[in-house]
């Protein structure tokens, strides 16, 4: 994730130990007070949801499948995450509500130390669920919505979706629990960003979580309804554009960037062009702490059956599974060639990828969607925006300490 909000009006946020090693200099409670050693796991705790959109990248649908964890399990998963270390562990699915003993796992994770988070499609969380859920311990709740009502209700395949979602979101809010927007840009949806970003602000929500499409899952099956690279520039540009509009009307929302490393690059060039070469620098210093892309090493999925995975958008390939082995020998096992190489792209990096001056903050970007699209692990991600200009780079400062 990238934080607009921290980079280009410095607002703190919880998460700055554990992205950008700045928690000392944070006013929030951190979810860590280092700099991320372990990955964020996402889990899909089933593949069952009660919708069927349709760029879900863990192909989730409406009956369960065979394999999913038992409560035991399950809890035995838990207890193995903790001992390991992880910081956060993420109930994603499907849709996890859908499973009876969410509560109770959520609430277990918590006791063993764990930051227990949501990703939900809001539209099963009632004021009951909102409660019990925050007071098992849940700390954080992100709910999509893609789109306005029109929009949303057909990319998420069943009439008032939308409607559902928002209420969703109330009710977490009226409980306090902390609650986020997620959104999801393809050209389909693409003109509904800013009522999107206008409804998190009226609805009193203080995250906004932009999501680039992913090509995995059945995101794999709508590929040509991505945005082309000039138009998701735009987009990008419009995010940052209103998070600066927003910060001046004194409205504190922290806006992250998800899916998409040329964006930190891009960031760098905004800020130049904003607010000139110093801050352009800090943006910079910020982001080459963060660490570029994160697949297979700052974040990574389990799914429903155990399988584990370089993200959660990367379902095809699974590096072991955790009924097996403990999550962590499966994670630190570089035997894995596919583990290995991702963990060392940079020296297998091709085209305008291996001499990018913003290769530090980048990392190739996805190498999904470069797989996915070429069949080259380590061609350059099709997604990034950057003039050869950009990339070549003129200023030889770039990335290299202020004076």
């Amino acid at each position: 994730m990238i934080s607009i909000s921290k980079l280009l009006c410095d607002l703190d946020a919880e998460g700055d130990g554990l992205r950008y090693d700045d928690a000392e200099g944070s006013s929030k409670p951190q979810i860590t007070e280092d700099k991320q050693r372990r990955p964020v796991v996402v889990w899909n705790t089933t593949r069952r949801c009660n919708l069927y959109c349709s760029h879900c990248y863990a192909g989730a649908d409406l009956e369960s499948a065979p394999g999913e964890f038992s409560t035991a399990e399950a809890k035995a998963f838990l207890e193995d995450l903790a001992a390991y270390g992880a910081p956060v562990i993420l109930f994603s699915g499907g849709e996890p509500l859908v499973r009876d003993d969410l509560v109770e796992l959520v609430d277990y994770a918590a006791d063993l130390g764990l930051r227990p988070v949501l990703s939900s499609n809001g539209t099963l969380i009632t004021r009951e669920k909102a409660i019990a859920l925050r007071d098992a311990g849940l700390q954080y709740a992100g709910i999509s919505v893609d789109g306005l009502p029109e929009r949303n209700d057909r990319f998420r395949g069943q009439d008032g979706a939308f409607d559902a979602a928002v209420r969703g979101i109330e009710n977490c809010l009226d409980v306090g629990l902390k609650t986020g927007l997620r959104y999801t840009i393809t050209d389909a949806n693409a003109p509904d960003l800013e009522g999107v970003v206008d409804l998190l602000a009226e609805k009193g929500l203080d995250r906004f979580c932009f999501y680039h499409l992913d090509y995995g899952g059945r995101g794999a099956e709508i590929v040509d309804a991505d945005l082309t690279p000039r138009e998701k520039r735009e987009a990008v540009r419009r995010v940052a554009d209103l998070t600066l509009e927003y910060h001046d009307r004194g409205e504190e929302i922290e806006t992250l960037l998800v899916g998409n490393y040329a964006d930190a690059a891009f960031l760098v060039e905004y800020a130049r062009e904003e607010f000139g070469e110093k801050q352009a620098q800090v943006v910079y210093d910020y982001l080459e702490r963060n660490g570029g892309d994160p697949t297979g090493e700052r974040v990574a999925d389990v799914d429903y059956a155990g399988n584990v995975h370089l993200t959660q958008f990367w379902q095809g390939y699974s590096l072991g599974n955790v009924r097996d082995r403990p999550f962590g020998e499966i994670w630190e096992d570089e035997s894995n060639p596919l583990l290995e190489a991702i963990r060392n792209r940079e020296q297998h990096l091709t085209g305008k990828c291996a001499d990018c001056q913003y290769q530090s903050i980048c990392r190739g970007g996805s190498r999904l969607r470069a797989l996915a699209t070429t069949g080259d692990l380590f061609a350059p991600d099709p997604q990034c925006y950057l003039s050869d200009v950009e990339v070549r780079g003129t200023d030889p400062s770039v990335g290299a300490s202020a004076d």
